[in-house]
């Protein structure tokens, strides 16, 4: 395993690659990242997730970082999934729930890439981008085929 790194006061690079399948079904890859997935990592913490929790006073779960392409596949992950280069995370909030995490995001102007309301609230993606920040806010839903369709906001 790649040795830790605190990115920020709050969020170190272990917590972003915790995978529960990854460790599971032994997928070393998982932990041990590329330099350039490290420093979008690093990154997400210092543009989004840690001025997100400055501002909030509180944690903010970290659900998934990175994913390495045999986890992004074996949990249904979309091949282009942002998760694959360390420019996304999957967050909760677990003082004032995730619809208010996600209206905080758009609300501090946060220069994320997206934001997606997953399947009801049931967490929040965010993205972010060195090179764009697109700002896109987005809802994840399943149609009648069980198929993940995104919704613009």
């Amino acid at each position: 395993m790649i040795p830790n790194q605190q990115f920020t006061a709050n969020f170190s690079l272990h917590e972003l690659l915790v995978s529960e399948t990854a460790a599971r079904k032994s997928f070393n890859e998982q932990f041990e990242p590329t330099p350039q997935v490290v420093e979008n990592l690093k990154n997400l913490c210092i543009h989004v997730l840690q001025p997100l929790r400055d501002h909030l006073g509180y944690a903010v779960h970290v659900n998934s970082g990175y994913r390495c392409t045999r986890v992004n596949t074996l949990i249904g992950g979309v091949p282009n999934s942002q998760h694959l280069t360390g420019q996304a995370a999957d967050i909760q909030d677990f003082t004032n729930g995730n619809e208010y995490l996600l209206k905080k995001i758009v609300e501090l102007n946060l220069p994320f890439d997206q934001v997606i309301n997953e399947f009801n609230y049931q967490w929040v993606h965010v993205s972010y981008d060195a090179a764009r920040n697109r700002h896109v806010v987005l809802a994840a839903t399943k149609d009648t085929n069980s198929k993940t369709v995104y919704t613009p906001v």
